[in-house]
């Protein structure tokens, strides 16, 4: 008889745990076969201080903050999607929803608090005091590795933050990061007076040094050892020039816009290059004083995000389409909350984890213009909520990642989405 160790007991355990925490009607609807799609590729768009909702991709009946009437702030047009709407200020999105599905039906139970969310739409998860979790780049770059080893197979395009990171994971799961679109990473450019003559040496010495110290099983110091061996084979001009965007045609380049445009025009670059995941953060805070965070008067100007947001998206979707990689590539839109339909005392918005709206696009999935349901005021979900954990398990489903897949966290299980179940309808053919 064989006697199961540690590990297999709490995987199992813990399988079973899940399984025993759903309804019995949850169990018997839940699919059998594994859901799994076509994407290569994630470029996930980050749109940090909470997206409005109903102010974009789940208009309602206007209202007016003046006589603080609850409602959208702005006008509903119709897309190419028959019965789907967004705001008048996604025009040009709405010429290509056919090939987007806006989920308006997501929602956590988080504190609707920016870092606490944050790290819950990068995780899937609550903040642990034992386990710090990886973020969704991590995961799938650890289950898919890079689409091509000359290239990072994570690269964001922001500030560095640990929601962002690999958790337990580990530094090899990590991003490469950049903050302007001008030049690429600081740190794969060599500094002024290191010639490739001088490069070479520093190598040769390096490598003396690895096999002076012999072999190691130090996990952090294996880690250290991949992120120099990466960081060197990346530090070339080869790499490099996927950086230049003046060598894109000028019309293109105008056609994406600003600097958030760029940030989309070098993701596809990116994809092209090999990297399997890219997360661009929409944080230009100066367009309307409060990027995404519309409290009070940040909200007068919020249709300058908007307009920013859907220029570049429609440009990406087209672009990726004209280059046969729309298919291969996901975009994934995602914010931390949503807001309340009514308004506070200075015209603007709080904060509403409970129903707010997430965007796929391409990838290759049977997109429907608009998934899920919100009641008037987009305050309560009337139809197909979708849990983090549900919208997680979409995403690596169609990135080809098994969702239900345990991972470790030294001998602790832990599965790969939080048992979240994957959006079925996206994946019909």
């Amino acid at each position: 008889m064989n006697t199961p160790n540690r590990r297999q007991f709490l995987a199992t355990s813990a399988v079973a745990a899940g399984a025993l925490s759903m309804s019995p009607s949850a169990r018997a609807s839940a699919p059998e076969t594994l859901l799994q799609g076509q994407a290569e590729h994630v470029i996930s768009i980050w749109l940090g201080g909470g997206m409005g909702h109903l102010d974009t991709f789940d208009p309602k009946a206007k209202g007016d903050p003046q006589a603080k009437k609850a409602g959208s702030y702005y006008d509903a047009i119709d897309t190419v999607v028959e019965g789907v709407q967004v705001c008048q200020h996604l025009s040009q999105t709405a010429q290509v929803m056919d090939r987007v599905t806006a989920v308006r039906s997501v929602n956590h139970n988080v504190i609707d608090e920016h870092a606490a969310a944050t790290n819950r739409m990068h995780t899937g998860r609550t903040i642990s005091g034992t386990v710090t979790y990886p973020s969704l780049g991590s995961l799938i770059v650890h289950e898919r590795g890079p689409a091509n080893d000359g290239a990072p197979p994570y690269v964001l395009i922001g500030y560095p933050n640990v929601t962002r990171g690999p958790g337990f994971l580990g530094a090899k799961y990590g991003y490469l990061y950049l903050t302007e679109t001008g030049r690429g990473p600081a740190g794969l450019s060599r500094p002024e007076g290191i010639t490739a003559m001088r490069q070479s040496r520093r190598e040769a010495f390096l490598s003396s040094l690895r096999k002076s110290a012999g072999p190691t099983e130090v996990a952090a110091l294996l880690d250290y050892d991949d992120a120099i061996q990466q960081s060197l084979k990346l530090s070339g001009p080869e790499f490099n020039r996927v950086f230049h965007l003046d060598g894109e045609p000028d019309d293109l380049r105008n056609r994406y816009g600003g600097e958030f445009g760029q940030r989309c025009l070098l993701s596809r670059r990116l994809v092209e290059r090999g990297v399997r995941f890219i997360e661009v953060s929409h944080n230009l805070n100066f367009l309307n004083g409060s990027g995404w965070d519309v409290h009070s008067s940040g909200i007068v100007n919020q249709h300058k995000l908007i307009q920013e947001l859907d220029t570049a998206l429609a440009t990406l979707i087209a672009d990726l389409e004209q280059k046969h990689l729309l298919d291969k590539t996901l975009i994934v839109i995602t914010t931390e909350f949503g807001r309340p339909a009514g308004f506070d005392s200075g015209g603007g918005r709080g904060h509403q984890g409970k129903s707010f709206s997430c965007v796929l696009a391409g990838g290759g999935l049977s997109h429907c213009g608009a998934y899920g349901e919100t009641d008037d005021l987009a305050k309560e979900i009337v139809a197909d909520p979708v849990s983090v954990p549900d919208f997680f398990a979409t995403v690596c489903a169609a990135a080809g990642v098994n969702y239900r897949k345990n991972l470790y966290a030294g001998d602790r299980p832990v599965p790969l989405t939080d048992l979240g179940t994957p959006i079925a309808r996206l994946f019909a053919s």
